[in-house]
């Protein structure tokens, strides 16, 4: 019976090692193809969350080795809202890599980005490492260096957007690119809770919101993000860059756009979107 208990978990777990290995495999040749894949949900254990974000750190070391730099994390699901739809009670997060940041002023060529959707955002520069799980608001107050404007471009590998929870969390929360400000704000110097946006696609405004939309206030997504990623052993560290999550509803993105995005009083950022390159020929 013992042995016999203890060869039905090790089958148990290489099963579970199989399909989550089977996730990553089919997500990072969406993303080296350009090609979106069907939902992964349907390989994972359904409401997994765990095994989703096993599948997000396979692609994350991968990365790694790959030679990308981690810097910072995005939070997703910050809306109420949304959480209740898609059935969880917390938000959900994504890493930040160097080659997903985007010089304000550039244009985004369009083969980069993978069904796209903007959304704007508070940024944190953090001023201290987090490695302590016990975090309060007050710790959180003390090590954001500043705050700035920042549009997040979302992308999903799932073709036309069918995700669940499960979904999006292995496919890095649904990160693509981003794009920060440059106008930098002290947290003595704001209400961070109390921002206000207006995010605007060639003079046409597409999203209106406010920091209290972000979980209440983004420095409370922010102290989720820092307990959560200290207890799982990949802290936040100095000079991360953390998206707070969407302070309005995102719009979706067609080439050649243009978004501004109005923060106030954190400034302005924008990102443009360059057209369908044409091969032929």
């Amino acid at each position: 019976m013992k042995v016999g208990s203890q060869d039905n978990r090790a089958s148990a777990k290489a099963g579970r090692l199989a399909v989550i290995e089977a996730a990553a495999i089919a997500l990072q040749e969406a993303l080296a193809k350009g090609r979106p894949c069907p939902p992964v949900r349907h390989l994972l254990p359904s409401g997994d969350l765990a095994a989703a974000y096993a599948v997000q750190n396979i692609m994350t070391e991968r990365r790694l080795a790959d030679g990308r730099r981690l810097v910072g994390r995005k939070i997703g699901l910050t809306s109420i809202a949304v959480q209740k739809q898609l059935g969880v009670d917390q938000p959900d997060y994504g890493m930040l890599f160097d080659d997903m940041d985007v010089a304000l002023g550039n244009a985004i060529p369009w083969s980069r980005v993978h069904q796209p959707k903007v959304e704007a955002e508070v940024a944190f520069i953090m001023g201290k490492d987090l490695d302590d799980e016990r975090l309060t608001s007050a710790d959180i107050l003390a090590s954001v260096d500043y705050a700035v404007a920042a549009i997040e471009i979302v992308g999903s590998r799932i073709a036309n957007w069918d995700i669940q929870i499960v979904d999006t969390i292995a496919d890095n929360a649904s990160a693509d690119l981003f794009v920060v400000g440059h106008e930098v704000r002290r947290l003595d110097q704001i209400d961070i809770a109390g921002v206000t946006m207006t995010m605007q696609r060639r003079n046409e405004v597409v999203s209106k919101g406010g920091g209290a939309a972000c979980m209440g206030s983004p420095l409370s997504a922010l102290l989720w993000l820092a307990k959560t990623c200290a207890r799982l052993g990949r802290p936040l560290r100095c000079g991360d860059l953390v998206l707070s999550g969407a302070l309005g509803p995102m719009s979706i993105a067609a080439p050649g756009d243009l978004f501004d995005a109005r923060i106030d009083p954190l400034g302005s950022v924008r990102i443009e979107f360059g057209e369908v390159e044409n091969h032929d020929g």
